[in-house]
């Protein structure tokens, strides 16, 4: 089985990541499938489209040949401009973190697309294969963006993160001790800060405290998370619920009692945000302030260092691409069960349950959407 595959420049702002690197589009085409490369998809982080032409791929400037792909693989959720050009059974394969955003979900549902997020994609053990390389990143960056936002020229307290002798490091608060909370903390105290993480899970709690020498660990109830945040200097949001919208674990009256010049880094954004005064800003304009809080907010902080993040995400992806490809999207949800929860809408209707409890709309499982496409003649994947 042969299939076209579409790779898009990505159009969100500042993001310059793209979805397949030449040596990925290279690994295709040997494999017999066609790949079409937008023009200047990867130029920004040193990818030229000859590099793209020796690996076998198909440059174009015709933003709707790419996207009149049977599979179009991107890396951020589809802009309205682009959901335009989708077509019913088309595959879709991105982020696409619908659970806060319910526009682009009925957008997708009318274009009746196959939406394969790769957030909610699970592998053996349960962990999400294709939101960690990102999460690393992300968790990463956190602490870099949180350092910035702290110095006065950023409306912060003027707070180095890990003071100098004779002077007390700032004080970080990690909400969450998953991929991003653990990254952030390995950072804020390699700088030297004062770094206590909260988590639910206290077998999560026990690992952290063996693994990073020096950090503080602490239960996640709500008192004990006003008490943190509220004489923290910088707050991590690093909280996860798959699929499903961030918890509010950051009230606005949380907010009203932080410290003047604090900083809030909510690396949740992209599920809607962990604090109530949360909402996404851009790499061009990252913070706003509340009540003397700076809040960095960005919804594709991984875009910031693109080049890096490029190649850890096509690492991760590129096994699962070759697999829809070769196969169609139904073998190989047969053959992964893991990877058909990355399945977020087909055919009009939404088969992941957070989305639509999130998104208030009516959930159908898989299997039953299989049946009615089995009974409308659609079995076969149009990318076959």
């Amino acid at each position: 089985m042969a299939t076209t595959i579409g790779i898009p420049k990505e159009i969100k702002n500042h993001e310059y990541r793209v979805s397949v690197t030449p040596a990925g589009v290279a690994a295709l085409v040997e494999l017999g499938h066609s790949v079409i490369v937008q023009a200047d998809a990867g130029e920004k982080i040193g990818y030229q489209n000859v590099d793209y032409a020796n690996a076998g791929a198909k440059i174009t400037d015709n933003v709707k040949e790419v996207f009149t792909c049977p599979m179009v693989v991107k890396v951020k959720e589809p802009q309205p401009s682009e959901i335009r050009n989708f077509y019913q059974g088309q595959v879709l394969f991105t982020y696409l973190h619908l659970a806060p955003d319910p526009e682009q979900t009925k957008k997708l549902l009318e274009k009746k697309v196959v939406g394969i997020a790769y957030e909610t994609i699970t592998d053996i053990k349960g962990q999400l294969p294709l939101l960690i390389p990102m999460s690393e990143v992300a968790g990463r960056l956190s602490i870099t963006a949180g350092a910035l936002s702290l110095q006065m020229a950023s409306g912060g307290n003027g707070k180095l993160l890990g003071g100098v002798p004779g002077v007390q490091p700032a004080k970080v608060v990690v909400l969450g001790g998953g991929v991003v909370g653990t990254e952030a903390a390995k950072m804020a105290l390699g700088l030297g800060a004062d770094v206590t993480i909260m988590d639910i899970n206290l077998t999560r709690l026990r690992y952290l405290s063996d693994v990073l020498p020096n950090i503080k660990t602490l239960h996640a109830n709500k008192i004990a998370i006003t008490e943190q945040v509220t004489t923290a200097d910088l707050v991590i949001g690093a909280v996860l619920l798959p699929g499903d919208k961030a918890p509010k674990l950051i009230s606005r009256e949380m907010v009203a009692q932080m410290k003047h010049g604090s900083v809030l880094v909510d690396v949740a954004i992209d599920q809607g945000g962990c604090s109530e005064t949360s909402h996404a800003t851009t790499h061009s304009e990252p913070t706003y302030i509340i009540d003397g809080v700076v809040h960095y907010c960005v919804a594709n902080m991984p875009g910031a260092v693109a080049r890096t993040s490029t190649e850890a995400l096509t690492n991760a992806t590129l096994p699962y691409i070759i697999n829809l490809a070769n196969k169609g999207y139904q073998q190989a949800f047969e053959d992964d069960p893991g990877f058909a929860k990355g399945l977020n809408v087909i055919n009009g209707e939404i088969t992941n349950q957070s989305v639509a409890e999130s998104v208030g709309l009516p959930y159908r499982a898989y299997v039953e959407c299989v049946g009615r496409l089995q009974g409308r003649g659609h079995l076969n994947s149009v990318i076959g």
